[in-house]
This record gives structure tokens, sequence and C-alpha cells, in this order.
């Protein structure tokens, strides 16, 4: 099927394996200025069956990792660091009841104590308190990855080994992420978890920017989308897995569950590198590095409109869901009512993921399948950014448990088809096939900047209404739409 991008991407060339390489199938037909470009696959082979798997696996390293530090053990180390330092670590004071203390206070049902008025002061500063702070710590690795992520992309281009390009960066990324997992157990202040996550944070750039320059790579232009869609569930499903292991462990040995993801994410990328292998890239023209060129790297994409609107869409919708995302233990333990406790929501907290996964499954197959068949991308972005939009109103209108589980569900539709669409959307809109990496990690950037961006805001929101976490769902939804509305003027994608 003929894509609609006018801009279409040229096709690849025949290089010699290096001994011990895995096998690429014949390249689609080939010009002669495209010498620098890696060969795709053919659909259908079994080496394009390895790869898609390899990578699959790859992508669940990456996205287990996140799942599980992101949505359970970083916010409740934060939780535990706040709590010794607000109320002192043998406190004894049960936050849970105090919760549902000031649930009723609010509600007009009970009349507080001296002591009881002092104890809910404590706790709205705790809630402030434990907000900013998994802000900052969240924020601060994602502000170092958007800065490093082009660069690491515009590298990773020029990159001359007998293992390719990507796999050094892929290798690299993988084996420091795993021993900076194994350190955040001991991290005893929020300073000192900031410097840990933000490394953690460039060590999963370092593995994904280059990773996802491998579909640009290697995968026909025609399996974009379906590509897109495999990957994008093993990532979902993982990032679900990944909460769920962390909630259960973390009620069986707290902190040191950090450990087993540290293991996983080494052991899931490995298969990529020993069976996916790329070619040699050393006789590939060698271009210059430059800091001039480095500095391009955040410039260059941008100056094409279409990518920029892309781009500014994509900024918005991962603030949109930053925003609305970041405090889901928190939601759980001092938003809805009744609150819950601390094991309770690490356990309660992937399980809305899960429900969730059905509505993502449907939405990822629909969008991937009907993308590529209609060569559209432009309606499903837009589509899943409105979808999300409305499932986060819902718990700003009834905040309980059941809504928090709709509004999961209702989300999972709209990120399900954005996942799948999205990096079809960029590859589409690739201003320069050559840089694909530099582009991608672009677009990386995008997601980076918007989820540093949420916390933020969210902090920010959370701390003008006293420790509120109710109106962070309406300011979520706003800036999601805005996500969509961006998308409208994209003339080279429809």
């Amino acid at each position: 099927m003929q894509s609609t991008n006018p801009r279409k991407r040229r096709s690849q060339p025949v290089l010699a394996p290096e001994p011990g390489a895995e096998p690429l199938a014949p390249p689609i037909e080939q010009s002669a200025d495209s010498a620098q470009i890696s060969p795709r696959y053919q659909p259908k082979t079994p080496a394009f069956r390895r790869y898609v798997s390899t990578y699959a696996l790859a992508c669940l390293g990456i996205s287990l990792m996140i799942g599980a530090l992101s949505t359970v053990l970083l916010p409740l180390h934060v939780q535990s660091l706040e709590f010794a330092r607000i109320f002192g670590a043998d406190s004894g004071v049960d936050l849970t009841a105090l919760a549902n203390l000031g649930n009723d206070v609010a509600a007009g049902t009970v009349v507080p104590t001296a002591e009881q008025q002092h104890q809910l002061g404590l706790l709205a500063e705790f809630n402030s308190s434990k907000a900013s702070s998994l802000s900052l710590v969240n924020s601060a690795g994602v502000v170092l990855l958007m800065i490093l992520q082009p660069i690491i992309g515009t590298l990773s281009d020029r990159t001359r080994s007998r293992w390719g390009r990507r796999a050094p960066y892929v290798a690299s990324g993988a084996v420091a992420g795993a021993a900076l997992i194994a350190l955040m157990p001991v991290a005893p202040s929020i300073a000192v978890l900031v410097i840990v996550w933000s490394l953690i944070q460039l060590a999963s750039g370092l593995v994904g920017g280059p990773l996802s320059a491998t579909v640009a790579d290697r995968v026909p232009e025609e399996r974009l989308g379906t590509v897109s869609a495999v990957t994008g569930l093993v990532a979902y499903a993982a990032a679900i897995g990944g909460a769920y292991v962390a909630g259960i462990l973390f009620s069986v040995i707290g902190l040191a569950s950090y450990y087993a993801i540290a293991i996983a994410v080494a052991l899931l990328t490995i298969p990529f590198l020993l069976i996916a292998r790329d070619r040699s890239s050393r006789s590939m023209p060698r271009e210059p590095i430059r800091i001039g060129t480095i500095f391009a790297s955040f410039v260059v994409a941008l100056r094409d409109r279409d990518y920029r609107l892309a781009w500014i869409s994509k900024v918005l919708f991962w603030l949109g869901v930053g925003i609305s995302s970041t405090y889901g233990i928190y939601m759980l333990q001092s938003y809805i009512s009744p609150a819950l406790s601390a094991a309770k929501a690490a356990q309660l907290a992937p399980l809305m993921l899960v429900a969730a996964l059905p509505a993502t499954l449907l939405s990822m197959a629909i969008a991937g399948r009907f993308s590529d068949r209609l060569q559209r991308r432009k309606p499903f972005v837009i589509a899943a950014a409105l979808i999300l939009a409305v499932g986060l109103l819902v718990p700003w209108v009834w905040p309980t448990l059941p809504a928090m589980f709709i509004q999961a569900v209702v989300g999972g539709l709209g990120l399900g088809a954005f996942f799948v669409v999205d990096q079809a959307l960029f590859i589409d809109l690739l201003p320069d096939e050559n840089s694909s990496a530099r582009d991608l990690g672009m677009a990386a950037m995008a997601q980076s900047l918007g989820t540093a961006g949420g916390p933020i805001i969210a902090g920010v929101v959370v701390t003008v209404a006293g420790g509120a976490y109710g109106p962070v769902w309406p300011v979520g939804a706003v800036v999601v739409m805005f996500s969509a509305l961006a998308i409208l003027p994209i003339r080279r994608a429809r």
C-alpha cells in the first residue's frame, strides 16, 4: 500500500554481513545515494520475526522498570522519607485513619479536637511535601534525559563500530541502568534520590532512543503501524506487570524490590543484542561530529512545520498525562473516600492498569491495523487525546475508588491508540531519514518534556490547593485537549 507521505523514505542498500552477524533478509530495492542507511527486513521472514520479538523483549525491560519504579516504588520511597521528616519515623501515626478523619471534617460530619486539628495540619503539610518532592524527583531525571536525548540520537547516527550504530548504546544503557537501580534502596534522602533516579533516566535514554531508531532502520514502511502495535502492547503490558509485581514485592520485602527490577532490566535486553544483531557500521560514510552538529540536533527537525506541530502535540499530550498520573498512589491514600492504606494502595494502583488492559488492547489492535490499512495517522492521534481527556474528568466529579478504575479504563483506550500511531506518525514525518535517531530522539524529547513538566505543574496545583489533589484532573484534561488541536494543521500526513 502506498504511503501518503510525499517525502518517501529511500529504499535500502545491500551490505555484506559481519562474520557471525544475524543475516538480514534481502532488502527492498535500493538507490545509489542511500549507502549510509541500514537495510530493512522484508516482511514475513524469520529474520524480521526474530527482530520484532527481541525488540519487544527489550522494550519490555524498559517499560517494566518504568512501571515498577515510577508507579509504585518511587512514590512510596519518597513518601517514607517525607513521613520520617514530618511525623518522625517512629511516631506511629495511622495515615489512613487520619486521611479519613480529614474527609469527615471536610464533609462536616466530625468536629476535630485540638490534637486532631494539629495532626490534620501535619497531614496537609505531608501531602504537599511528598507531592513536591515526588515532582522534583520525577522532573529532574526527565529534564536531564530531555536535554541529552537528541544528543544521544545524533551520536548514535554517527557511531561507527563492528556492532553497528545502535547496539553500543543499548548495551551500555542496560548495564548502567541495572547497576543504578540496585543503588536505589540505600538512597537516604530526597537529594540522593534525585541524583540516582536522574542517572537511571539517562541510562534508559541510552537504551530507548537508539532502540527505537532500529524501527526506522529495519522495518518496512507498510509494517510501521503493526510493529508499533505489537511493541506498544508489550510495553504497556510490561508497565502493568512491573507495577503489579512491585506492589506485591513491596508488601513483602519493601524497597529491596529494586534489586529484582535491576536484574530483569539487564536480562531482557540481552536477546536483542545477541539475536537481532545489526550490521557493522564501520564501512558507512563517516560524518564528523562537531559542537554545532550537537546543538543543531535540538532544532533541525523542528524547522519542519509538520514535524514541529506533531512535536508540540506530543509535548501537550504527555504534559496532560504527567499532570494527572503523577500522584496515583497518593490519590488512593488521600483523595478518594474512603482512603486506603499505603500497602493497599500499592496493590490496587497496578490493578487499575490491569483493568484498563482489555480496552488498551482493543484500541491498539484497531488503531494499528486501520492506521496502516487506511494510511492515516491524524484521526487516530486526535481521537486518542479526546478520549483520554474525557476519562480524566471522571474522578474529578466522583472522587471514589470505582471512578479511579473507570478513569483507568477510558484512559487506556486513549493511550493504547496513541502508543501505536504516534511513533508511526513521527516516522512518516521524519525530515531526514539519514538522521532518524536524531529526529526520533527529538520526538522522545517531546515526551520527556511533557513528562517532566507534568509533575511540576501538578505539584504547583496541589500546593495552591492546600494539599488537595482533586484539581489536577481538570487541568490535565484541558492540556490533553489542546494536544488534539495541535494535530489538525499537519499537512504531510492524513
